[in-house]
């Protein structure tokens, strides 16, 4: 039987499109990300992630570093959002083709997704029926 990491308030979590971002590195904590980025809005922080997936549509996977400054600035920004999904529409697009989505998942759906993604197993339609639900019909 797999066991679920121990959910603590030192444990930060993010989903981004379809890999969970371990946030626990002190330079990402949402207060110290708050108070350098005071002046970015929340809509300048996700035109700023449309710019980065517009560039590198698969940003979450070649630079994690990116995409987990990133979901910190979005933590700081919004609190209760612990996933972002960012898709570029097509290759070489706009920023403005991008979509994005925003979503709050419970602590105990992140942890299973991190669980299944240290044993290798968490892959996008997972992810998508967790969370996503763009390919529900």
């Amino acid at each position: 039987m797999r066991r679920l990491p121990q959910l603590t308030g030192a444990c930060l979590l993010f989903l981004m499109n379809d890999v969970v971002l371990d946030l626990d590195n002190p330079k990402f904590a949402p207060k110290a990300m708050s108070r350098r980025f005071d002046a970015l809005s929340f809509n300048a922080v996700t035109r700023l992630g449309q710019e980065l997936y517009a560039e590198e549509p698969l940003l979450h996977l070649t630079r994690p570093d990116r995409a987990k400054r990133l979901a910190a600035l979005i933590l700081a920004k919004a609190p209760a959002i612990n996933a972002a999904q960012f898709i570029a529409t097509r290759f070489g697009g706009a920023s403005q083709d991008v979509l994005v989505s925003y979503r709050q998942v419970d602590g105990v759906v992140m942890a299973q997704l991190s669980l299944r993604q240290d044993e290798g197993e968490l892959d996008t339609l997972h992810t998508d029926s967790k969370v996503w639900r763009r390919l529900a019909a």
